[in-house]
């Protein structure tokens, strides 16, 4: 299997940004870690593994990217005004430094954003922002609203809400979007969303789908066993799913 490694300064976030880049055609896929990951989460994880039938066979290629997660949402020495911020700084390197890499390497029309647990829903954000770039969206185990509080996950901006948190949140944003032209774009998109029907996650799951529904966005939501907010679970999901 192919594999490649970048590294280069980004201007828009002021610091080194890495990633690897699995395979050498198919559809591109753009690919967010959980908290915690890195960039190589995904290898380590053994999902790599899981795709590598459908990479070798030039079916997919992936892009394994920083999430930044310590420096945004879990950026707790920071002001949420500032971690916010620094989220939309890292949607803005991946539009316009990561999706012209992609386009320089690879010219398949096929984008598809795909996440782990907080990885899920920066790649929910960033499709259901800019639709008209992606086909597809895969979600494992995530929660699209970081302003809920439930079980022992809090509130990641301590109670602060601005128009940015506003606009970032799918939750949030997608129940008041009217624009014809973009809500088209969006019900071109495939997307599926998984969840354990024992996550703490599952009820905003069910609420993102109504949101969906309502909407007349088109999409599946799949109900895994268990809490299923694991790595194992995600080896499994991804060759079903992606």
């Amino acid at each position: 299997m192919n594999r490649e490694y970048f590294r280069w300064y980004s201007h828009r976030l002021n610091r080194d940004m890495e990633l690897l880049v699995f395979g050498h055609a198919g559809a591109n896929v753009l690919m967010f870690p959980t908290r915690d990951g890195r960039f190589w989460e995904y290898e380590q994880l053994g999902i790599v593994a899981s795709l590598a039938d459908k990479v070798r066979a030039g079916q997919l290629q992936l892009y394994c990217i920083e999430g930044l997660a310590n420096e945004s949402f879990y950026g707790r020495h920071s002001h949420p005004a500032d971690r916010i911020r620094r989220h939309a700084a890292l949607e803005d390197y991946i539009l316009h430094e990561v999706l012209p890499l992609m386009a320089q390497k690879n010219g398949h029309d096929c984008t598809i954003v795909q996440g782990c647990s907080l990885g899920a829903f920066q790649a929910a954000s960033l499709v259901f922002r800019h639709p008209h770039l992606f086909r597809k969206l895969v979600a494992f185990s995530g929660r699209y609203d970081l302003t809920m509080k439930v079980e022992s996950f809090g509130d990641l901006f301590d109670g602060y809400y601005d128009d940015v948190v506003y606009y970032h949140t799918p939750a949030h944003f997608l129940p008041g979007l009217h624009c014809e032209q973009r809500l088209r774009h969006l019900r071109q998109v495939d997307i599926v969303l998984t969840i354990g029907n024992g996550d703490p996650f599952l009820d905003n799951n069910h609420h993102l789908s109504r949101i969906l529904t309502e909407k007349q966005v088109g999409h599946r939501l799949h109900l895994w066993d268990g809490r299923a907010h694991r790595g194992s679970a995600w080896r499994q999901m991804a060759p079903l799913y992606i």
